[in-house]
């Protein structure tokens, strides 16, 4: 399901739960799950310390992301381009994400250890401020410092992360064979695709293809 361009925040002034929407590698649940709970996900030599709050997702539930996905930079852990969101909203974007409802603490932590930074501390104000606004807030300069609200999805508000830059600021790379298998696992698992449909999926979005 798509999620609508309506904003929401909870009138006692702190946030309820969220949807927290990956369209990358945590497409994964085994994946995601590393975040959750700590440890290290597969091909990754790097072990997450997981949330101040352990507990699983509420809900988890297929997200079609209105934003272009696209492949960049030359990632330590994978070796190659990762996926980025870019900000500007595009209706028939067709980016597949997968929607996690979880505490605004637990993505709180999340974000950081996206940025190897230590858990437990309190909500950065860009949250909030993503999600009153309707606009993209940056956290820091890291690659995935900015978050992008999505609006309402079952009535809790949707966000995501990518990086501060636009699409239209950096020269896009093709993924690693590994970071690819890892997401095109994902969307089989996420959406029910066919491995060959995952593939084709991939290919429309890597640098130079007609769909990117």
């Amino acid at each position: 399901m798509a999620v609508d361009g309506r904003t929401d925040v909870r009138a006692e002034g702190g946030l309820g739960p969220l949807w927290y929407v990956s369209y990358g590698s945590n497409l994964g649940r085994e994946r995601f799950d590393c975040y959750l709970l700590g440890g290290s996900p597969v091909g990754s030599s790097h072990t997450n310390p997981g949330c101040r709050d352990a507990s699983p997702p509420l809900a988890v539930r297929r997200v079609e992301v209105p934003h272009d996905a696209y492949f960049h930079g030359a990632s330590p852990t994978w070796g190659g381009g990762v996926a980025f969101l870019d900000h500007h909203r595009h209706p028939r974007a067709g980016t597949l994400g997968r929607g996690y409802l979880i505490a605004a603490g637990q993505f709180a932590d999340v974000l950081a250890q996206e940025g190897r930074r230590p858990t437990g501390g309190p909500l950065p104000p860009a949250l909030a401020e993503a999600i009153a606004t309707g606009r993209p807030c940056s956290t820091g300069t890291g690659w995935y410092d900015t978050v992008v609200p999505l609006g309402l999805l079952d009535g809790h508000p949707a966000v995501t992360f990518t990086a501060a830059w636009t699409r239209a600021d950096v020269q896009e790379a093709p993924p690693s064979a590994a970071y690819r298998s890892v997401l095109e696992a994902g969307l089989v698992e996420a959406w029910g695709l066919t491995p060959a449909e995952a593939a084709a999926y991939v290919d429309e979005r890597l640098p130079g293809s007609a769909g990117s």
